[in-house]
């Protein structure tokens, strides 16, 4: 929930958070996360990191992606794998269909953080 929380914090949009434990041997949960901009996912890969960090002591064992000019990030905690997404990009690659089968995790998102159709093209 530290990882949902940060990304908030930085205005993140529309997180998912899947408990892939019976599907997958590599993680039990991927939270996917939306940004309205590259940058936007820069600080907010940035701010998980951080935030993670200064509560748990614990860096990622690995991150992909482009975190400094990208439209994605991967930071992989083990236990957690996040994915921040530019919004068009997360669309694009739909993740949360590849795991269909896994269970979503109820998470409590305040409303300026849902994402709206009509914001697609004003990014």
């Amino acid at each position: 929930m530290t990882a949902v929380e940060a990304a908030l914090d930085k205005k993140g949009l529309e997180p998912v958070l899947l408990d892939v434990s019976a599907e997958a041997s590599y993680t039990d949960h991927i939270l996917i996360i939306s940004a309205r901009s590259d940058r936007h996912a820069q600080a907010i890969a940035d701010g998980i990191r951080a935030e993670v960090r200064a509560r748990f002591g614990r860096s990622p064992r690995g991150v992909e992606g482009n975190t400094r000019d990208g439209q994605w990030a991967l930071l992989d905690y083990g236990d957690l794998i996040i994915h921040v997404f530019y919004h068009p990009l997360r669309e694009f690659y739909d993740l949360e269909s590849l795991w269909s089968e896994a269970r979503t995790v109820e998470l409590k998102i305040p409303a300026e953080s849902r994402f709206r159709p009509q914001d697609a093209y004003a990014m």
